[in-house]
């Protein structure tokens, strides 16, 4: 992949933390100014600090740590870890995490996701409070010694994480089941491949050698042609597929067909719900859930409960509500009877335990629950600001939204970690949906040139 030319502007949080080019936005004196200005925010005294495997990341995890131990926290360096690891491990001691990590960015971008005590993503006001801190803290430059940084990580917190993940179902809940597993060569990589083996799979694992700049590169969670192409070849049941640090995770069927968020969904609430282990017999999903998500749901008798997008907020609604099941169409799913995060490893394993309760593989599951709507998505790169211009192009969103009826669904919203807007249509067919779409994206890159 070749590498872009971004110019340097503000750093603010977008849905899922800080994010952006590394060595040029994400650099070691604002990385270390931000754990200075995050550590009195946090609510702990202590800090898990993990990262994924850009070779950016032991430079900036070393700046986050000095920032975080300035500001009078221990650092517990975790390593090359998933961030649901770090969270896990914040949840058990009661202390804050934070994740060196651009997530299924391109290795040349990085980031920071921050976790408050418990391992919970900051709330609004909490993150409001740090960007302002944040935003006052001088950036000092060069790299001063810091006598409390090690590059020894903490394997004890990780294998925790991993036994909780495999101790999540049955003991041999996967026997004679074959699994491709692709890693993204990210945080995953040495650990997904022996978690699911310990629980009988018979595991073949690819894109886990990372070199620090292949991470998300043709692989994982946003290029699946590769897991697809193995699973066919190989006459597999299933593959799944992490992004680069592991907080999601999508799937392939054994045919090939893919399996986003939205089914994997359906496949795990319907389980719960007919276990009768679904609190309130409700799952969470965002605006941009499929039709089709919805129908299966509400057929087995499971209400719908609609957030913005993100997984913050798919949280803030389990909490709320006393909830504990919810996700993205991405893949980024919440068992908040489990985890406080996102965990693409646990999500795998919790689908595949539910299919083989079903009796049928996890494709076939899918084709049984979930009747797909069209829906046609585009990303629109934008140099404005995203939100400004879903602004100008407000009427042809409402015009659009009132030529589908009841028959369709609209979403233009500007992305909360690049510079995009999202355009998403729903229609009964793909044609419409696809010309409805394609005129609402040349409205965005008109708004985007005015």
């Amino acid at each position: 992949m070749a590498e872009p030319e971004v110019p340097p502007e503000g750093l603010r949080f977008g849905t899922d933390g800080i994010r952006g080019r590394a060595g040029t936005r994400i650099v070691d004196p604002v990385v270390r100014a931000l754990g200075l200005a995050a550590a009195d925010l946090l609510g702990s005294n202590r800090v898990f600090l993990g990262r994924d495997t850009r070779e950016s990341g032991p430079g900036l995890s070393r700046a986050l740590a000095l920032g975080l131990s300035a500001g009078g926290l221990e650092v517990v360096q975790m390593g090359v870890v998933p961030t649901p690891a770090v969270a896990h491990a914040a949840a058990l001691e009661g202390a804050a995490a934070a994740m060196v990590t651009a997530s299924h960015n391109p290795w040349w971008d990085n980031g920071v996701k921050l976790f408050s005590a418990g391992g919970l993503k900051l709330d609004d006001a909490t993150q409001a409070a740090v960007q302002e801190a944040w935003d006052a803290q001088p950036v000092l430059e060069g790299s001063p010694e810091f006598d409390g940084w090690s590059d020894d990580a903490s394997t004890d917190a990780a294998r925790r994480w991993v036994d909780a993940v495999v101790g999540s179902v049955r003991p041999a809940a996967l026997a004679g089941l074959s699994v491709v597993v692709d890693c993204a060569n990210g945080a995953t990589s040495a650990l997904a491949g022996p978690a699911l083996e310990r629980l009988g799979a018979d595991v073949t694992v690819i894109h886990s050698e990372p070199d620090g700049r292949n991470i998300n590169d043709g692989c994982g969670s946003t290029h699946m042609a590769d897991l697809q192409a193995t699973v066919t070849a190989t006459g597999a049941d299933v593959g799944l597929a992490f992004d680069g640090d592991g907080d999601r995770v999508l799937a392939v069927g054994h045919d090939g067909r893919l399996i986003d968020g939205d089914d994997l969904l359906a496949v795990v609430g319907v389980d719960r719900h007919q276990r009768g282990v679904l609190p309130g017999s409700t799952v969470v999903v965002t605006v941009m859930a499929n039709l089709g998500l919805r129908r299966a749901l509400t057929d087995h008798g499971i209400a719908v409960r609609e957030t913005a997008v993100g997984d913050r907020y798919v949280l803030e609604a389990l909490e709320a509500d006393g909830l504990t099941l919810g996700g993205e169409q991405s893949g980024h799913m919440i068992f908040r009877d489990l985890a406080t995060t996102g965990d693409g490893l646990l999500t795998g394993i919790q689908a595949l335990d539910a299919a083989v309760r079903a009796g049928c593989s996890l494709g076939d599951r899918v084709a049984e629950l979930v009747v797909r709507a069209p829906q046609v998505l585009h990303s629109v790169p934008v140099v404005r600001d995203g939100d400004a211009v879903v602004g100008l192009v407000a009427a042809d969103v409402a015009r659009a939204a009132s030529e589908l009826g009841d028959a369709g669904r609209v979403l233009v919203r500007a992305s909360g970690t690049e510079p995009v807007v999202r355009v998403m249509v729903e229609a009964l067919d793909m044609e419409r949906a696809s010309a409805v779409a394609d005129r609402l994206v040349e409205a965005v890159e008109r708004a985007d040139r005015t």
